[in-house]
Protein backbone atom coordinates (compact mmCIF):
# COMPACT_ATOMS: atom_id res chain seq x y z
CA UNK A 1 0.00 0.00 0.00
CA UNK A 2 3.01 2.38 0.34
CA UNK A 3 3.91 1.82 -3.02
CA UNK A 4 0.71 2.88 -4.68
CA UNK A 5 0.17 5.51 -1.86
CA UNK A 6 3.77 7.16 -3.30
CA UNK A 7 2.77 6.90 -6.80
CA UNK A 8 -0.30 8.98 -6.23
CA UNK A 9 1.08 11.91 -4.28
CA UNK A 10 3.88 12.00 -7.21
CA UNK A 11 4.21 15.18 -8.63
CA UNK A 12 3.86 13.98 -12.11
CA UNK A 13 0.75 12.48 -11.65
CA UNK A 14 -0.77 15.21 -9.65
CA UNK A 15 0.68 17.75 -12.44
CA UNK A 16 -0.86 15.53 -15.31
CA UNK A 17 -4.63 15.11 -13.61
CA UNK A 18 -4.69 19.29 -13.16
CA UNK A 19 -3.45 19.31 -16.81
CA UNK A 20 -6.16 17.03 -18.11
CA UNK A 21 -8.99 18.45 -15.70
CA UNK A 22 -8.19 22.32 -17.28
CA UNK A 23 -7.75 20.81 -21.09
CA UNK A 24 -11.22 19.42 -20.62
CA UNK A 25 -12.45 23.05 -19.17
CA UNK A 26 -10.39 24.66 -22.05
CA UNK A 27 -11.88 22.64 -24.51
CA UNK A 28 -15.45 23.37 -23.44
CA UNK A 29 -14.66 27.19 -23.14
CA UNK A 30 -13.40 27.11 -26.86
CA UNK A 31 -16.47 25.12 -28.25
CA UNK A 32 -18.83 28.03 -26.06
CA UNK A 33 -16.46 30.59 -27.60
CA UNK A 34 -17.24 28.63 -31.05
CA UNK A 35 -21.12 28.09 -30.85
CA UNK A 36 -21.35 31.62 -29.25
CA UNK A 37 -19.33 34.18 -31.63
CA UNK A 38 -17.96 32.26 -34.50
CA UNK A 39 -20.66 30.08 -35.87
CA UNK A 40 -22.74 33.46 -35.97
CA UNK A 41 -19.49 35.32 -37.21
CA UNK A 42 -19.82 32.87 -40.19
CA UNK A 43 -23.53 33.87 -40.69
CA UNK A 44 -22.80 37.29 -41.71
CA UNK A 45 -21.68 35.64 -45.32
CA UNK A 46 -24.61 33.94 -46.05
CA UNK A 47 -26.73 32.51 -42.83
CA UNK A 48 -25.94 30.97 -39.47
CA UNK A 49 -24.55 27.40 -40.20
CA UNK A 50 -26.10 24.73 -38.74
CA UNK A 51 -23.33 22.03 -38.68
CA UNK A 52 -24.86 20.06 -35.77
CA UNK A 53 -27.30 18.37 -37.46
CA UNK A 54 -26.15 18.25 -41.22
CA UNK A 55 -26.29 15.56 -42.58
CA UNK A 56 -26.34 13.10 -45.76
CA UNK A 57 -28.14 9.53 -46.82
CA UNK A 58 -26.16 6.71 -48.89
CA UNK A 59 -28.30 3.64 -49.20
CA UNK A 60 -30.32 3.89 -46.24
CA UNK A 61 -27.25 4.94 -43.82
CA UNK A 62 -27.05 7.99 -41.95
CA UNK A 63 -23.90 9.99 -42.35
CA UNK A 64 -23.99 12.75 -39.68
CA UNK A 65 -20.79 15.17 -40.90
CA UNK A 66 -22.18 18.28 -38.83
CA UNK A 67 -20.72 17.60 -35.53
CA UNK A 68 -17.06 16.75 -37.15
CA UNK A 69 -17.55 20.35 -38.68
CA UNK A 70 -18.38 21.84 -35.39
CA UNK A 71 -15.34 19.85 -33.45
CA UNK A 72 -13.18 20.79 -36.53
CA UNK A 73 -13.40 24.51 -35.92
CA UNK A 74 -13.27 23.65 -31.91
CA UNK A 75 -9.63 22.81 -32.53
CA UNK A 76 -8.16 25.01 -35.01
CA UNK A 77 -9.45 27.40 -32.45
CA UNK A 78 -7.87 25.92 -30.05
CA UNK A 79 -4.79 25.20 -31.51
CA UNK A 80 -4.74 28.70 -32.22
CA UNK A 81 -5.56 30.19 -28.98
CA UNK A 82 -2.96 28.08 -27.63
CA UNK A 83 -0.68 28.98 -29.79
CA UNK A 84 -1.04 33.07 -29.96
CA UNK A 85 -1.36 33.13 -25.98
CA UNK A 86 0.48 30.48 -24.71
CA UNK A 87 3.23 28.95 -26.90
CA UNK A 88 4.20 32.33 -28.83
CA UNK A 89 4.45 34.60 -26.05
CA UNK A 90 6.27 31.87 -23.88
CA UNK A 91 8.80 31.17 -26.57
CA UNK A 92 9.30 35.19 -26.59
CA UNK A 93 9.73 35.07 -22.76
CA UNK A 94 12.41 32.35 -23.10
CA UNK A 95 14.67 33.84 -25.84
CA UNK A 96 14.46 37.43 -24.38
CA UNK A 97 16.09 35.39 -20.65
CA UNK A 98 18.65 33.55 -22.94
CA UNK A 99 19.79 36.88 -24.80
CA UNK A 100 20.71 38.31 -21.20
CA UNK A 101 22.14 34.86 -19.81
CA UNK A 102 25.82 35.34 -21.17
CA UNK A 103 27.60 31.73 -21.63
CA UNK A 104 29.80 30.67 -19.21
CA UNK A 105 31.08 27.44 -20.73
CA UNK A 106 32.34 26.47 -23.87
CA UNK A 107 33.67 23.53 -25.74
CA UNK A 108 37.32 22.51 -24.88
CA UNK A 109 38.66 22.06 -28.56
CA UNK A 110 40.39 18.83 -27.75
CA UNK A 111 37.48 16.71 -26.42
CA UNK A 112 34.65 18.70 -26.85
CA UNK A 113 33.26 18.64 -23.65
CA UNK A 114 31.91 21.82 -22.00
CA UNK A 115 34.05 23.78 -19.71
CA UNK A 116 34.06 27.15 -18.62
CA UNK A 117 35.03 30.18 -20.76
CA UNK A 118 37.90 30.73 -17.27
CA UNK A 119 39.73 27.86 -17.55
CA UNK A 120 43.03 27.18 -18.74
CA UNK A 121 43.06 23.64 -18.24
CA UNK A 122 40.12 21.19 -19.69
CA UNK A 123 38.89 18.98 -16.65
CA UNK A 124 38.61 16.08 -18.41
CA UNK A 125 40.90 15.55 -20.80
CA UNK A 126 43.45 18.06 -19.12
CA UNK A 127 44.36 20.06 -22.27
CA UNK A 128 45.75 23.60 -21.66
CA UNK A 129 43.24 26.13 -23.01
CA UNK A 130 43.37 30.06 -23.48
CA UNK A 131 40.75 31.63 -21.35
CA UNK A 132 38.25 33.74 -23.46
CA UNK A 133 37.32 35.66 -20.27
CA UNK A 134 39.92 37.82 -18.54
CA UNK A 135 40.26 37.36 -14.96
CA UNK A 136 39.65 40.31 -13.14
CA UNK A 137 42.82 41.51 -11.10
CA UNK A 138 42.79 41.84 -7.24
Amino acid sequence: MDGFRRFLLQGNLVQLAVAVVIGTVFAQLITAFTEGFITPLLGIFGGVPEFGNASFTINGSKFVWGPFVDAAITFVLTAAVLYFVVVLPTTKLMDRFARKEEATHRPCPECMSEIDKAATRCAYCTTEVTPEVTMPTP
